[in-house]
């Protein structure tokens, strides 16, 4: 799709799931800061409701829509709502994610499968709720995958196995919408590396120890610029890296090593300080209502 067929922001309507912390929360404040109307989806409704307030309140025009992503259902409701209030849908956000810190020999099926349907299939159900309306105008529909996609993941392999097949649903569909059936719309993937977001706080962990976070990390705040420029230009696969992105490129090319360098980190990650096992907001939505991590709060 032409990136002359995308509207400017300010005339945009942007749906975001995953909008009450996050990259989800800062793409929306952003949005709404630079004009656009907002639809703000996640399954924290009074967190949610009161990001719409403080939207609002700073001047922007946003409603809030509790919903599960995993729910294909729900998110067409999403839609209709985005309808109702705003009459259109140019841009539709799917955000929403979790993480699992485990290895994959002792994470169960269950929280495995559940990971999945928020990741992987509340992208599916995203896109597919959003597309016709997408198809009848034009717009864009943005997919946030994560670098982890590219190469090993020890003690996070379920979420990078799930946000590998977001990228491999995004390009298929890229090509399907964009290449086959030539419709106004422009599918566009963003793959951003480690962010200063509350994302180990939410996570399920398995581990007995809380989470250490990689350094340097994005801030969530240059995703979600990154995010609203393919809202308004289009544009394919996005990768988004607080320095260089070689650890990922390298492990195609040189299996070996790529697999050596994915191990060191198994044991930083595991961090220091005792933690309890935890579902995280792998079935109950997380209630943080923070853009960043704690460390930096």
């Amino acid at each position: 799709m032409s990136a002359s067929s995308l509207l400017p922001l300010d005339q945009q309507v942007v749906v975001i799931t995953g909008a009450s912390s996050g990259i989800g929360l800062c793409t929306a404040r952003l949005a709404a800061a630079w004009g656009a109307r907002v639809v703000l989806v996640a399954r924290s409704g009074d967190v949610l409701y009161q990001a719409s307030r403080d939207i609002d309140d700073a001047g922007g025009l946003s409603i809030a829509v509790p919903a599960d992503v995993a729910s294909r259902e729900q998110l067409e409701a999403a839609a209709q709502a985005a309808i109702q209030a705003f009459g259109r849908i140019d841009t539709w956000i799917n955000n929403a994610g979790v993480s699992i810190y485990g290895r994959l020999d002792t994470v169960t099926e269950d929280d495995s499968r559940r990971l999945f349907e928020t990741n992987f299939w509340g992208v599916v159900n995203g896109s597919l709720a959003a597309l016709p309306y997408l198809k009848r105008q034009g717009g864009a529909l943005i997919n946030v995958g994560s670098e982890a996609c590219e190469a090993p993941m020890p003690l996070q392999g379920m979420y990078a196995c799930s946000k590998l097949a977001v990228k491999s649903f995004t390009d298929t569909l890229r090509v399907e919408i964009e290449g086959v059936d030539q419709r106004p719309v422009s599918v566009t993937l963003i793959q951003p590396a480690a962010m200063n977001t509350p994302h180990a706080e939410h996570a399920a962990n398995y581990l007995g120890v809380a989470p250490m976070r990689p350094t340097p990390m994005l801030d969530p705040m240059e995703v979600a610029d990154a995010i609203l420029r393919a809202a308004t230009e289009g544009g394919g696969d996005l990768k988004l890296c607080a320095g260089p992105c070689v650890g990922t490129a390298e492990t195609p090319w040189m299996p070996p090593l790529g697999d050596r360098k994915a191990a060191r980190p198994a044991g930083p990650q595991s961090g220091e300080r005792p933690a309890q096992a935890s579902e995280g907001a792998l079935y109950q939505p997380g209630k943080s209502g923070r853009t960043h991590g704690r460390a930096t709060t």
